[in-house]
């Protein structure tokens, strides 16, 4: 039995009674096609099943539709939500993707990395590395050589580059005020690793909402992890012996979180009557801990599809010869995911 035969541009030209170049414009949506021919020449792609040719494509125009994406660490939750996006928004813009994942996040040899995607021709690069320590030193210089746009995620905003992120600072102020508007008010905090940048802004949220509230945070009402379950349990101990009076921990992670939850049952602290407790990501478990998780919910999956939308904007404005635009620093906000670990019923003093 025969397949199909494919329908070709040319068949879809000679019907419509247009040149090959018309329907090219029809397909890549160019302005400069007449509306009644526009829509002719769709109506018969739609009725002929016509597909176009994706190397065809990247032949003519002289780009390859790929996208290079550096990341590392997919075996956690965040990277891989991040990933799923990527993959998903370039899938559904006809992109498709070069990974590279790193073994570390810490000492990058950038250079083989980007040389070994633009051998591919790649039109653009996601760098879905997080700033940790001096891991983004080899931007001052290799970046004024890299001939494809890039975007970078989870850094702070620089000048000239492209950098979808999330407010992690927000993220920390809403944990802790929330903590303070149920009546919580000796807050302690156990920090991802302070190289990281995300924890360092999640600290500084935690920290200025106690400042606000006219209440001083000291070295003792905090200790540091490594976002792991394990760290948060050692961390939670420091806690308790330099600030044994505390009555709410913002943990950084919901994993150092559930490590809290079940250290507080095992000393006999109620949550959340003794204890309030807050965590962060917003991860799909956090609904099924004891008691359910009050977290700070990122879209991780947005962050990616973020990225993919922004770089390709990029890519198309550069391939049609517009102006392109500056680039300029994303920020998504966080949201505060109400659970029952962190929902104390404040007595109403009558007069």
């Amino acid at each position: 039995m025969k397949s199909p035969k494919r329908v070709t541009i040319k068949e879809v030209a000679r019907l419509a009674g247009v040149s090959v170049q018309t329907v090219s414009r029809v397909i890549n949506d160019r302005p400069d096609v007449a509306p009644e021919t526009r829509q002719r020449v769709q109506e018969l792609i739609d009725d002929l099943g016509y597909q176009p040719s994706a190397l065809a494509r990247s032949l003519i125009q002289q780009r390859s539709y790929t996208l290079g994406v550096v990341t590392a660490g997919l075996k956690y939750i965040g990277p891989s939500r991040t990933l799923n996006g990527i993959i998903s928004e370039a899938e559904s813009s006809g992109y498709s993707l070069i990974l590279k994942e790193l073994a570390s996040y810490n000492h990058i040899n950038a250079e083989p990395l980007l040389e070994a995607l633009l051998a591919y021709h790649v039109d653009g690069i996601i760098w879905a590395v997080p700033e940790i320590g001096d891991n983004h030193e080899w931007l001052k210089e290799l970046l004024p050589d890299i001939p494809a746009p890039l975007a970078f995620l989870t850094m702070p905003a620089q000048p000239s580059l492209l950098t979808v992120s999330f407010n992690n600072y927000a993220g920390g102020r809403l944990a802790t005020r929330h903590l303070l508007e149920q009546g919580y008010r000796k807050i302690g905090h156990i920090s991802g690793p302070l190289d990281w940048w995300e924890s360092r802004q999640r600290k500084d949220g935690w920290r200025d909402a106690l400042l606000s509230a006219g209440l001083m945070p000291l070295e003792s009402h905090w200790a540091e992890g490594n976002w792991s379950a394990a760290s948060g349990e050692q961390a939670f101990r420091k806690l308790l012996e330099s600030y044994p009076d505390l009555d709410a921990v913002f943990a950084g992670n919901d994993q150092m979180a559930l490590a809290v939850l079940q250290l507080a049952c095992q000393n006999g602290l109620r949550v959340p009557e003794d204890l309030g407790v807050v965590g962060f990501d917003g991860l799909d478990e956090a609904p099924y801990y004891w008691p359910p998780l009050t977290t700070v919910f990122q879209d991780q999956h947005c962050l990616g599809c973020t990225a993919v939308e922004e770089i390709i904007h990029t890519i198309e404005l550069l391939y049609a010869g517009d102006l392109l635009p500056e680039p300029r620093a994303i920020v998504l906000e966080p949201e505060l995911i109400l659970r029952k670990s962190s929902q104390k019923t404040v007595p109403v003093v009558h007069a």
